[in-house]
């Protein structure tokens, strides 16, 4: 199955090496590109693609703004972010517009890959390093209010469960450490995310960070 792919951003020459990067990649089919964030909601009206890779920084309309109405619009629509910064308050705002990932446009492009596929086979919406650089953020900045619900609406294994998550582990993953089904951490998942009123693993690990449910995870998987 190839993921069809909308490039956003201003940079010409950005545009070109998110191109030439994935176009040497089984998987990914490059369907068109936008410069500004008014393109990016047209396209993808045009286009429906798999994915957008979005810019944050953009003329005309930001690649927040443009994340906000693309999945308003179609809600099945993945949509990473771009950038240079690792800004806590970027990502924050990346994730309530609605973004699965966040990438930084200074990765490796071997980390840049991986991380698409993750998200795009369901497997892993979060990479392990993007799960570290999130828990740097949150513990060094002030975090945003927002008014949600409390982890005490949740059970011992779905916190277990959103600690793992938050950590960086795929489904497959969870599921080894936990000695249960794949299927059973699926379903866990959306009774969790269901509960919180979250939509997506990135959200999830957010929460899991604002809450402190981060140790729960990592010390069950060290068992």
């Amino acid at each position: 199955m190839n993921f069809r792919v909308l490039v956003a951003d201003d940079h010409p020459l950005s545009r070109r090496a998110v191109r030439t990067l994935l176009e040497g990649e089984a998987g990914f089919e490059w369907i068109g590109e936008a410069a500004n964030g008014k393109e990016a909601v047209e396209r993808a009206d045009e286009l429906l693609p798999d994915l957008v890779l979005m810019d944050i920084q953009m003329p005309v309309m930001d690649g927040l703004e443009a994340t906000k109405r693309i999945k308003q619009q179609h809600p099945h629509i993945r949509v990473v972010m771009l950038t240079v910064s690792d800004d806590v308050a970027d990502l924050f705002a990346a994730i309530r517009y609605g973004a699965q990932g966040y990438l930084l446009k200074n990765m490796d492009p071997d980390d840049w890959i991986a991380y698409l596929r993750g998200l795009l086979d369901d497997n892993s919406e979060i990479s392990r390093g993007m799960a570290d650089r999130l828990f740097q953020s949150f513990r060094s900045a002030e975090v945003p209010a927002i008014s949600e619900t409390g982890p005490g609406v949740l059970s011992p294994r779905e916190s277990e469960i959103v600690g793992l998550v938050a950590g960086g582990l795929s489904n497959r993953q969870i599921a080894e450490t936990l000695v249960i089904t794949e299927n059973t951490v699926k379903n866990h998942l959306k009774n969790i995310l269901a509960k919180l009123s979250l939509d997506n693993r990135v959200q999830l690990t957010a929460y899991a960070v604002r809450h402190g449910l981060t140790q729960v995870g990592h010390k069950s998987a060290g068992k």
